[in-house]
């Protein structure tokens, strides 16, 4: 893959895009502890830039089917890199200036996700995307690993308006840097509106069993497991273990498991490739399993990592064969749902879960969490066109 230009172009936008999304709000906590911004207005930041992305998913999807894929990368790109440098002008002055110009970030972000989808099925011949997406997971695992220490270090020589500021020449990049791809877009029908377009995405979804049985599983994993961990395991290292270790060494044993699930799925083809996914995906339920009992630190390190490995075991073969299944023309707006109920749930999830800890304690929520995320996968398993993420009658790629 790395002999490929158009690959490595592709690649090194998404990169971006991934690196720029993941630093803002760590760099935001860093304003928070130099006490330049508040918990709160952080968190109304935050909430504004999802509302942004919730908002422009669904409408981005809708604009990639029918417009260039590379263009609409191209103009999320640019609005979330204009916009990034009002946020870092609006630090310690004015709140909603911030919220503002993060909303249009998260409009930039969002739109930017269902297109580096459908760009990825042009750019890269069906035999190697598994490897292309394996290689751009890896790329957002290792920066999530290895940033949180260099933006730490970077803090030392930068003000934090200048690392702000960085994150929107990241943005900049991911709109410059991917190539075109070979996507002729089909002519609109006379009179057809947004919803009109949208509702042809939702069709083409019901189209494939083993889509909406696997989107369901993985955001009731997201909004239950996802959502307990990263509210409980701070609670429970801090409690229980007397300690940020364990909460250190859980999210890193989580993301060096994912980075090996990367480069494992990356060659593996497994025989029953959606069961195989699907069973990784239902190790997410071992991180909830393991804060429940009072275990050695080593066992909830140990969880996390089988979470992280699994996770990948998923997503990789989860976005090739969404690629290879879906109609080239409908691809976006399919993704678009994709992204929109896993992760605009997310947050919901993170909202309820703590009203529910403090209603029914953790033990019940944790051991609710851990049945979900186990049987959910299970229950996708059951449809029979999820045995290999594949209908009886693949689309033709274009």
């Amino acid at each position: 893959m790395l002999r490929s230009l158009s690959f490595l172009r592709l690649w090194t936008g998404n990169t971006a895009s991934g690196l720029a999304t993941w630093a803002l709000p760590f760099i935001l906590g860093l304003a928070v502890l130099q006490r330049s911004l508040s918990a709160v207005d952080l968190g109304i930041v935050l909430a504004a830039r999802t509302a942004g992305f919730l908002v422009a998913v669904p409408v981005a999807g809708v604009l990639a089917d029918r417009h260039s894929r590379r263009g609409v990368v191209l103009w999320a790109g640019l609005i979330a890199g204009l916009a990034t440098p009002l946020i870092a002008t609006g630090m310690g002055r004015s709140v909603l200036l911030m919220a503002t110009a993060a909303a249009v970030v998260g409009v930039g972000q969002g739109a930017c996700r269902p297109a580096f989808q459908a760009l990825t099925a042009e750019v890269i011949a069906e035999d190697r995307r598994q490897q292309a997406n394996a290689a751009m997971t890896l790329a957002v695992r290792v920066t999530t690993l290895v940033a949180p220490g260099l933006t730490a270090l970077l803090s030392q020589f930068a003000s934090t308006s200048a690392l702000v500021i960085g994150t929107g020449v990241l943005w900049l990049g991911a709109a410059l840097i991917p190539p075109r791809g070979t996507f002729t877009p089909a002519p609109a029908a006379a009179g057809t509106r947004f919803f009109g377009e949208f509702a042809d995405g939702l069709r083409e979804a019901r189209r494939h069993p083993w889509f909406l049985a696997g989107l369901g599983a993985l955001t009731a994993v997201v909004a239950t497991g996802y959502s307990a961990t990263g509210v409980v395991l701070p609670l429970v290292s801090r409690d229980r273990y007397d300690s940020e270790t364990v909460l250190a060494a859980g999210l890193t044993a989580y993301t060096l498991g994912a980075l090996a699930g990367a480069v494992v799925i990356a060659r593996w083809r497994p025989r029953r490739q959606g069961w195989t996914a699907l069973a990784g995906l239902g190790c997410y339920g071992f991180a909830p399993l393991s804060l429940l009992f009072p275990v050695h630190p080593a066992f909830v390190v140990a969880a996390y990592a089988v979470a992280g490995l699994g996770i990948e075991l998923f997503n990789v073969p989860w976005f090739t064969a969404t690629q290879r299944e879906v109609e080239p023309g409908k691809l976006a707006r399919v993704s678009s749902l994709d992204f929109l109920f896993s992760y605009g749930l997310a947050p919901a999830g993170l909202a309820l879960i703590a009203p529910a800890i403090d209603r029914f304690g953790a033990a019940p929520v944790l051991a609710a969490c851990a049945v979900v995320c186990f049987a959910a996968p299970a229950a996708a398993a059951l449809v029979p066109s999820s045995r290999d993420f594949r209908a009886t009658a693949p689309i033709k790629s274009v």
